[in-house]
């Protein structure tokens, strides 16, 4: 009892429901009603234990005629009360909790939308899913209810011990010996169940992955014949998951049989104990049957408290992994006094960057090149040598290693993250589609747009003969990820919003890499209307597509090896871009024969 105590001064426990507290200060007024019901609903319990002193007394001992009649009716009458009062609490409680958990799920979405694209690649689907969501819902849920249920407990106990000790001061002492000795047993429960929890969430987040990637991942299992392997995997995480909740039994479920006993041994004692003081007529009859009322009542919740420890223990855990994830801080933020990138620019400048993932994994070398406004640069080379890595320096998807990536000489760290990348529309080789509609897809690139400027961007991007196609127009749902349109067509969405965003700056990363030679070209027409009048930077394996590039960059295990127009670098002998040029236009040649 003592170290739980000494735990609660620490901390461990105050410290976790002051962190909610910030979350409940808008919803102080319910907050604070339901908690005060929670002082009648525990002092009440008090009254059916005092009122059987007298009941006794009269009726079972003396047999008077003067009988306490009104008792059995109070009784009724209490409880009633009571009754009204615990359904009004949990309603309190379960409208506040569910506020604060909506609120406290608000903010993690907030945080999870800082962080930078690494801390995404590093970590699962369900692994995000649960510690942003689920971690919420325990933690919130599970720490009202508890709040409640302990706040109730602790104004029946102090009552139902006043009770105790109006019938017996010396039988009160021993219940209250006992009582104690009933906590000891959760002492040092946390840490025997720490490795079980922490073990449970990664397998919970696990179930989560599996979902996720079966449904993005369907037409893979069903083309490969992956359903067996599928279902192997599933059962493999289930198995894991019903060894872990075996364990925890394990481990806590010894806890409610020996409070059991520990309770039992007071009961007994205090019987034992109770039958001498009423012999030697220290007490009467009516004293101790109120009593030993008062102590099953007292000591009833606390048989089962082993039953909802764990649950207890998962909701304190979940909000320290919660607030683990709101101290974070992500890698990529604004500096202090950060400056608004303008719209216009003259010179975008990359000196000698560097850049790796892994530590001591270099991925790209000293890359300094120089970009002037309106001109388009090309990088080519093998596939990994840091074509995509280097225009993913330019939003800040990552922040360079060493060197700096400059706009009109200003590095790109002293902008605020939100003016650079208003300058700069990307279109990847896989576009993200939401669900909702075409026009909702497009839209994202301004927000406000007008009709007419919509109608605008749909043309640039060559999507208006297939919307006329469509029923519903760009009105039409496109599923989730966009799955209801074909390659091409997702291709020309994310064409239309980055011309509607109208940025200066535009990363073309592999946009036509996955098309066929039809889709390609379509794509292509769209992809030269977006470029006009923009500084560009482009990716692209198929070298017919940058011939007129005004730069091309040569990327190998990222070094910048060659540098120039088509026509230049087509001059240099044994050159790696006339190389690659050359292969691919024989392979070109051997299709068409």
């Amino acid at each position: 009892m003592l170290k739980i105590i000494e735990n609660f001064k620490k901390g461990q426990v105050w410290q976790n429901y002051s962190r909610i507290l910030p979350y409940a200060k808008p919803y102080w007024f319910r907050a604070t009603l339901a908690m005060l019901i929670c002082i009648p609903i525990g002092s009440l319990d008090a009254i059916i234990a005092l009122s059987l002193k007298p009941y006794m007394d009269l009726v079972m001992v003396e047999k008077t005629v003067e009988s306490p009649w009104y008792i059995p009716f109070g009784i009724v009458a209490f409880t009633i009360i009571q009754g009204f009062l615990n359904y009004s609490a949990t309603y309190l409680n379960t409208w506040v909790g569910g506020r604060i958990t909506n609120d406290l799920k608000m903010t993690l979405y907030k945080k999870m939308l800082s962080f930078e694209t690494s801390y995404f690649e590093k970590r699962k689907s369900g692994d995000i899913v649960y510690r942003f969501n689920n971690d919420a819902d325990l933690a919130c849920g599970g720490l009202l209810e508890n709040l409640k249920t302990f706040a109730s407990r602790l104004f029946s106990s102090i009552s139902l011990v006043a009770v105790l000790f109006y019938n017996s001061w010396q039988l009160a002492l021993i219940a209250i010996v006992v009582l104690g000795g009933a906590f000891l047993p959760l002492a040092n429960i946390r840490k025997r169940i720490q490795a079980v929890m922490d073990k449970t969430v990664t397998a919970g987040s696990a179930i989560i992955t599996a979902y996720n990637e079966s449904f993005a991942g369907n037409k893979t299992i069903i083309s490969y014949n992956l359903e067996d392997h599928q279902k192997n995997k599933f059962k493999e995480i289930l198995s894991n998951i019903f060894s872990l909740r075996i364990k925890m039994i394990q481990r806590t479920s010894w806890l409610s049989p020996m409070m059991h006993v520990i309770v039992s041994v007071g009961i007994g004692l205090a019987i034992g104990y109770g039958s001498h003081l009423i012999l030697t007529k220290q007490i009467t009859s009516g004293n101790f049957v109120s009593f030993i009322t008062a102590l099953i009542m007292l000591y009833t919740p606390i048989k089962s408290l082993g039953n909802n420890f764990n649950a207890v223990q998962m909701s304190f855990m979940a909000i320290e992994r919660v607030f683990g994830v709101l101290e974070s801080k992500p890698t990529i933020v604004d500096k202090e006094n950060a400056k608004t990138l303008p719209r216009e620019h003259s010179k975008i400048e990359f000196e000698n960057i560097n850049f790796e993932y892994i530590k001591d994994k270099p991925v790209l070398k000293g890359i300094s090149l120089n970009v002037n406004k309106g001109e388009t640069v090309a990088f080519v080379g093998n596939s990994g040598g840091g074509k995509s890595t280097i225009v993913s320096l330019i939003p800040r998807f990552y922040d360079v290693k060493s060197g700096s990536i400059k706009i009109d000489g200003t590095n790109i760290c002293d902008y605020t993250l939100k003016s650079l990348r208003e300058n700069i529309a990307v279109v990847f080789q896989d576009n993200f589609l939401f669900s909702g509609t075409i026009k909702e897809n497009i839209l994202l690139g301004k927000q406000n747009a007008t009709d007419e400027e919509i109608k605008k961007a749909i043309e640039m991007a060559y999507l208006d003969e297939f919307i006329a196609t469509l029923k519903d127009g760009w009105n039409t749902q496109i599923g989730e990820r966009g799955m209801l349109l074909s390659g091409g067509q997702k291709q020309r969405v994310a064409i239309a919003r980055a011309f509607l965003k109208n940025a200066p700056i535009i990363i073309l990363d592999e946009a036509t890499s996955a098309l066929d030679n039809k889709a390609e070209a379509i794509v292509q027409k769209a992809i030269d209307n977006l470029m006009k009048d923009k500084t560009v930077f482009v990716i692209a394996h198929r070298l017919s597509t940058v011939q007129n590039a005004d730069k091309i960059a040569v990327i190998n295990e990222g070094n910048l090896v060659e540098l120039g127009n088509h026509e230049e670098l087509m001059q240099i002998e044994k050159g790696q871009y006339k190389a690659l040029y050359e292969m691919q236009f024989k392979k070109q040649a051997v299709a068409q024969a």
